[in-house]
């Protein structure tokens, strides 16, 4: 009995290994939903696993396997569509735009203002007055941009997204589609082409495909 615990367990933490090196490189915080929950199912199949140990290891290596062929597939899904991204992963969401809070998101995202709080204080910011743009991100984590000296010297807004125009960002900074499309005809590049565009200190700055 303890020989056969002992065997699966090795089997598993490199069947474990394995798993992770072909889903890819990612830190346990930076887990999206759907990794996340991956993970855990992973880890209870292997719990069930070894518990019963008289069961056909296949029991789990089916499940587990046919888990992972699933996360390869979104994942790739994920990166050919954004709005299949935004369904699996979620959307990242401003929380304060130049200084102000974003009320709004923040009932939409559940986030309370204690958890606001939480989180500055976290990062040594003591009050939300220091805050420019305050960002919650896909895996819950919050992204701090303090306040400059310079008021133009904002964080890097991403503008377009493997050629999708992202319409909150333009409001933050009061332009719309038209002035960006403007500038993309001045520049004569096709938003098809775009990989990623931000916006930082009264700049545009365009990242195409091909680069």
């Amino acid at each position: 009995m303890l020989l056969t615990i002992f065997l699966r367990t090795i089997f598993f933490y490199f069947l474990v290994v394995i798993s992770y090196k072909i889903m890819g490189k990612r830190e346990v915080g930076e887990l999206g939903v759907f990794d996340f929950i991956i993970s855990m199912l992973i880890s209870q199949l292997i719990a069930i696993s070894i518990e019963n140990y008289k069961d056909p290891i296949w029991f789990v290596i089916v499940p587990a396997v046919t888990l992972v062929v699933f996360q390869i597939i979104f994942a790739k899904l994920s990166l050919k569509s954004n709005k299949f991204r935004d369904i699996l992963d979620g959307k990242e969401s401003v929380i304060i735009a130049n200084g102000k809070l974003n009320f709004k998101e923040m009932r939409n995202q559940k986030y309370n203002l204690n958890d606001l709080l939480l989180q500055l204080r976290d990062k040594g910011i003591r009050t939300i007055e220091e805050v420019d743009f305050a960002v919650l991100e896909t895996n819950g984590k919050l992204s701090v941009f303090k306040k400059q000296d310079n008021d133009n010297n904002i964080f890097p807004l991403p503008l377009i997204l493997d050629g999708v125009i992202e319409e909150d960002n333009l409001k933050y900074i009061n332009k719309n589609r038209k002035w960006i499309k403007n500038i993309l005809n001045n520049k004569k590049v096709d938003i098809e082409d775009v990989f990623y565009a931000f916006y930082k200190d009264n700049e545009i700055y365009i990242i195409k495909n091909e680069d």
